[in-house]
C-alpha cells in the first residue's frame, strides 16, 4: 500500500541515516572524494523571478532579427529542428540558464551520464514529430530503431526482500493481473469521438467526458474505487508515478496514472537510452541543425545570421508590441544585456518562468504552476562494486519500499565483452513527503553532506559501506523545478494563447514533463511560424 507521511518520513530518515553513517565512516577513514553541488539557474533564476535583472533595460538600444528561440530544452531544440528541416535558417537561439535544460548531461573524461532525463520510450505512431526527428538523426531507419540505441539487457531489476529480481513489480497477484489486463486493452482502445483514449502527445487523446472525468480523482482514489488492494501493486504504481511525475498516486490525476501505462502502446517497456541520457539527442539535434555558438551578437541595428546560431544568454523581459516582440537578453557569464526586436519568438521556457518575465502575462493565460523538485547524483567509480548473489548489474536498479527512485547505470550501454575500468552510477530522488515548495526550499538550503545522504541512500542500501571504496568523484544536481505535476484537474488547465509573433512551447502545456510532449509543442510552434511567413 502507499506509505503514509509518517511511514515515509521514518523510512527516509532510516535510509538517510544509514547512508550518512556509512559515508561518515568512510570519510573519517579515507580522504574525502570531491563533492560538487550544482543548482542550475541559481541565483540568476531567483533574481529573474523577482524582476531584479530587468531593471534599466528600457534604455538599451534594440537590434532587429528574424526568429528568436528562448531556451535550449527539448521544446526549443524541437522548434529549431522543425524550422531548419523546412528551410528556415535565420534563427537565434538563446540558450537559457542551462544548456539543454532538463536534458543536460554530466561528463568526466571518457565517462558520460545524465543529470536529468535519461531515456525515451519507443514513440508510438501518434508521436509523429518524434519519429520523424529520430529518423532524421539516424536513430530510427524505415521504422526500425538502431540496436545500439535500444537499452541493453538486463534492463531492470528490483531489490526485494534482500535479493534482486528482474521485474520491478514485486510480485504477480490477482490485482496486478487484473490491472495489466485492463491497461493492455486500453493501449489501443478508442472512445466515441474516434480518438485513442490515451495518446501521446496528450493533445491527441480522446475528449470524451466519459474518460476525462477520471481527471477529477487522484489515482489512489480511482484504484481504491476499483478495488485494487495489493500492497505490491500499489507500491509499484506509486513508484511509477513518482518516477514520471515527481509525486505519487495520492497526488496525481487518475487520468495521468492510467495514461502512463496506456499511451505509448505495446512496446512501452522498451526504451532508447545513451550513457548521457537525452543529452545525446539534444546534442545530436544541435549538430543536425548546424547550430553554431556566437561569441557575441553583432553590433549592427539589424541582425541577419542566415544560419542557426546560439548565444549563451537568458531572456529577462519579453514584451509584444506593434506586431513584433522585444526580448531583453542577458549573457549568462558576462551579464552583458541587449534588446532583440524579433519578427517571431518561440518562448520555450517553463510557463512558470514565462509568467514572471512576459509583460502582461495574464493576457496570455500564463500563471505560475506547480512543479516537483529533483535531486540527481552522479557517482564516478574507479571500479564496479561487487554485486550480491551473483546478480548482473542492470540499466535501471530500484529498491522496494524506498522513498527514492533507485539508480541508473547509464554506462551499461557501453558494456560488451568486458566491463570498462571506470563507470558512473546515477541516482534519482524526488522527495514527496512534504509540499513541493517545502521540499524545494530544503533541497536548495541543504549542504553537500545532507544532499549526499539522500542521493546515496539506495546505493548504500544495496552495496553497504563498501560502496564508498570505489567512489572517485561525486556530482549532485538539484533541480528545484524538475517537472510539472499532473494533479486532478490538469486536463482543464488553460493552454497559453500562442500565435505569431509570440508563441509558447513547453511540455508544461501538457501538464507533465516528457520529451514527446515537449517535442510536440516545439514543432507545433515552428509549424505556425512557417505558416505565417
Amino acid at each position: 500500500m502507499p506509505v503514509s507521511r509518517r511511514q515515509f518520513l521514518a523510512s527516509a530518515a532510516a535510509l538517510a541515516a544509514a547512508s550518512a553513517a556509512s559515508w561518515q565512516t568512510w570519510r573519517h577513514l579515507n580522504r574525502l572524494p570531491p563533492v560538487s553541488v550544482r543548482r542550475p539557474g541559481l541565483p540568476p533564476g531567483h533574481l529573474l523571478r523577482d524582476g531584479m535583472l530587468a531593471e534599466g533595460t528600457d534604455r538599451l538600444p534594440s537590434h532587429r532579427c528574424g526568429t528568436l528561440i528562448l531556451g535550449s530544452g527539448a521544446a526549443a531544440l524541437s522548434a529549431l529542428w522543425y524550422l531548419v528541416r523546412n528551410g528556415h535558417r535565420d534563427i537565434l537561439l538563446a540558450e537559457g540558464l542551462e544548456r539543454n535544460g532538463n536534458n543536460a548531461g554530466f561528463y568526466d573524461a571518457e565517462l558520460a551520464a545524465p543529470t536529468g532525463a535519461h531515456y525515451l520510450a519507443l514513440p508510438p505512431p501518434e508521436s509523429a514529430y518524434v519519429r520523424l526527428m529520430l529518423d532524421d538523426l539516424g536513430i530510427m531507419q524505415n521504422g526500425v530503431f538502431n540496436e545500439t540505441d535500444l537499452v541493453y539487457a538486463p534492463q531492470e531489476r528490483l531489490w526485494y526482500r534482500g535479493k534482486w529480481q528482474e521485474s520491478l513489480l514485486p510480485q504477480q497477484d490477482a490485482d496486478s493481473r487484473r490491472f495489466f489486463a485492463l491497461t493492455g486493452r486500453l493501449k489501443t482502445a478508442r472512445s466515441r469521438d474516434g480518438r485513442k483514449i490515451f495518446a501521446i502527445p496528450i493533445a491527441l487523446s480522446s475528449q470524451d467526458e466519459e474518460w476525462r472525468r477520471l481527471d477529477r480523482l487522484t489515482f489512489a482514489q480511482w484504484l481504491a474505487r476499483e478495488g485494487y488492494r495489493s500492497p505490491s501493486l500499489l507500491w509499484y504504481l506509486d513508484y511509477c508515478c513518482r518516477d514520471d511525475y515527481g509525486r505519487g498516486i495520492a497526488d496525481v490525476s487518475a487520468f495521468a496514472g492510467l495514461h502512463y501505462f496506456c499511451a505509448r502502446g505495446e512496446h512501452a517497456d522498451t526504451v532508447l537510452t545513451w550513457p548521457d541520457g537525452l543529452a545525446h539527442v539534444s546534442e545530436a539535434l544541435r549538430r543536425h541543425c548546424g547550430l553554431r555558438p556566437l561569441a557575441a551578437p553583432p553590433q549592427e541595428d539589424e541582425w541577419r545570421f542566415g544560419r542557426p546560431v546560439s548565444w549563451d544568454a537568458s531572456a529577462i523581459r519579453i514584451e509584444e508590441r506593434q506586431g513584433r516582440v522585444s526580448v531583453w537578453l542577458r549573457h549568462n557569464q558576462s551579464g552583458e544585456t541587449l534588446c532583440a526586436d524579433a519578427h517571431r519568438v518561440v518562448c520555450a521556457m517553463p510557463l512558470s518562468v514565462a509568467a514572471h518575465i512576459v509583460a502582461d502575462a495574464p493576457r496570455y493565460g500564463l500563471r505560475p504552476s506547480e512543479s516537483a523538485p529533483w535531486l540527481v547524483g552522479n557517482f564516478v567509480l574507479n571500479r564496479f562494486p561487487q554485486e550480491r548473489g551473483g546478480s548482473s548489474l542492470a540499466w535501471d536498479n530500484v529498491v522496494y519500499g524506498s522513498p527514492h527512485l533507485g539508480y541508473v547505470a547509464a554506462g551499461n550501454q557501453l558494456i560488451r565483452a568486458a566491463k570498462p575500468p571506470r563507470t558512473v552510477f546515477t541516482s534519482y530522488t524526488a522527495p514527496n513527503h512534504d509540499t513541493p515548495r517545502n521540499v524545494r526550499r530544503r533541497l536548495l538550503d541543504a549542504d553537500a553532506d545532507e544532499l549526499l545522504a539522500l542521493a546515496a541512500a539506495d546505493l548504500a542500501a544495496v552495496y553497504g559501506s563498501g560502496f564508498w571504496r570505489h567512489v572517485e568523484r561525486i556530482s549532485l544536481t538539484v533541480r528545484g523545478h524538475g517537472m510539472a505535476v499532473p494533479r486532478p484537474g490538469y486536463l482543464d488547465n488553460p493552454i497559453p494563447r500562442s500565435r505569431p509573433p509570440l508563441l509558447f512551447a513547453h511540455s508544461d502545456m501538457s501538464g507533465y514533463s516528457v520529451f514527446e510532449e515537449a517535442a510536440y509543442w516545439g514543432a507545433e510552434a515552428a509549424k505556425r511560424i512557417l505558416e505565417a511567413v
